[in-house]
């Protein structure tokens, strides 16, 4: 996420960082390249060059604490701005009425990705606790009604749903009914899309909103089309009332032009990001861990909340157990890898560790950890147990059987025996299995 960003601003700060003064001209130059970067990011003009007058305005002339280095210090002010940019720490949160169900309006072109954000957002949701409805009230397009339903019992949240329904305005009426009378806390409506903002769409979607008067309308934007995605929302935000955006593909934004410039330019904040394809793959919006994630500093909140939701805690429990004994088997570490695949891809952990900086050009990925899975999954389970009987001929039979080479498993080995040998030298109190090993 952000990747050409964040590179490109680290080479900038990094010639700042370096230095032990800067005089106000400094900051000038290094500046000019900050709004040189954010505009090759896609970001819009007013809104990079307000933000670099920010900048320079705390900057320029500041006293400079002895904690820290000059260079240091206009970091953490463009830092402050980035969070101030995105919308500030600490956004509310939905609100859910004590009366009757909460109710989110997803709404956005046709293609910009309403219907999985919908079953996003539910799944979020229902993962805290809350009975969520979801209501299938796009008529336009045929299979819409189709993938709500599938994405609804993936996550076992029922679909509100009228397969002969022409008006969608009545629909929701009976949408918004069912959600209150069976007591659900929140209701997610999937309204139809088009290929372009014309009258007939925002037409239907303010009368469906009139209808449902949701607490929170999220209008669904392809985070990796930038100033497009901010046009699209200009357009929406004249004849709608939306509160939020749910940016799409951040993923794979590189740029990140559209988040950047979305919050100055039409006043509401973004609530969710989508990260990936399946339903789990979403995160709530917060401003200042994404200008951390920007800036190189990392996200150990976002990276910790991941693990509690994803990684399954009677397993860390009984390793946990296992590494107090000092005996742990290549079963244990496989089950370890299988569990940190669930974070999701290596290089996008990495990114959210403070102080880990990946090296320009370098190439993080996958591989190293699906050999070692397939490495371990052909040893037999006396093998695994105890890797000591692991001779000549079976390392010949593990490679062939793994797709690797005997080089390949040998080091597996002996990378295995140097962590036997640091949870005997701990007395296995301290430490975790290290989950880095290739």
């Amino acid at each position: 996420m952000f990747d050409e960003l964040s590179s490109k601003l680290a080479g900038v700060f990094r010639k700042l960082t370096g230095r032990g003064r800067l005089g106000d001209q400094d900051v000038r130059d290094a500046l000019r390249e900050v709004r040189r970067v954010l505009l090759e990011a896609d970001v819009n003009l007013t809104v990079a060059e307000d933000f670099c007058k920010r900048v320079e305005t705390r900057a320029v002339g500041a006293e400079i604490l002895n904690q820290v280095s000059p260079g240091q210090q206009v970091v953490k002010i463009v830092y402050e701005e980035l969070v101030r940019l995105l919308g500030g720490a600490g956004q509310q949160g939905l609100q859910f009425p004590s009366n009757r169900a909460a109710v989110i309006l997803m709404a956005g072109l046709q293609g910009s990705g309403k219907t999985t954000s919908a079953a996003k957002v539910a799944r979020y949701w229902r993962q805290r606790g809350k009975r969520v409805l979801l209501a299938a009230l796009d008529l336009q397009r045929p299979a819409a009604i189709d993938q709500l339903e599938v994405l609804g019992r993936a996550i076992d949240a029922p679909v509100h749903l009228d397969r002969s329904a022409q008006d969608p305005v009545a629909l929701a009426k009976q949408a918004r009914a069912r959600a209150d009378r069976e007591g659900f806390d929140l209701l997610i409506a999937d309204t139809a899309g088009r290929l372009h903002v014309d009258e007939e769409l925002m037409d239907e979607v303010v009368r469906v909103h009139g209808v449902l008067q949701p607490t929170e309308t999220l209008l669904v934007l392809d985070g990796m089309t930038g100033q497009d995605a901010v046009q699209i929302a200009e357009s929406f935000t004249r004849s709608l009332k939306v509160t939020g955006f749910f940016l799409t593909k951040m993923d794979g934004d590189a740029r990140g032009g559209a988040a950047l410039s979305l919050r100055a330019v039409c006043g509401a904040p973004i609530r969710y990001m989508g990260v990936g394809e399946k339903v789990d793959a979403l995160e709530p919006f917060h401003a200042d861990r994404l200008a951390s994630r920007i800036l190189g500093m990392g996200d150990v909140l976002t990276l910790v909340e991941r693990a509690q939701e994803r990684l399954d805690v009677s397993k860390a429990q009984a390793l946990e157990k296992k590494l107090g004994k000092e005996r742990i088997t290549l079963e244990d570490f496989l089950g370890q890898l299988q569990e940190m695949k669930k974070l999701g891809p290596l290089d996008e952990i990495l990114k959210m560790l403070p102080g880990v900086k990946i090296p320009a050009g370098t190439q993080v990925n996958d591989k190293d950890l699906k050999r070692t899975e397939a490495i371990i999954q052909s040893m037999t389970r006396q093998e695994r147990a105890r890797p000591q009987v692991i001779d000549g001929s079976r390392r010949k039979r593990i490679a062939r059987g793994s797709g690797t080479t005997v080089q390949d498993v040998n080091r597996l080995l002996r990378q295995f025996e140097e962590t036997q040998a640091m949870l005997k030298r701990f007395g296995g109190r301290r430490g975790r299995l290290p989950m880095g090993m290739p």
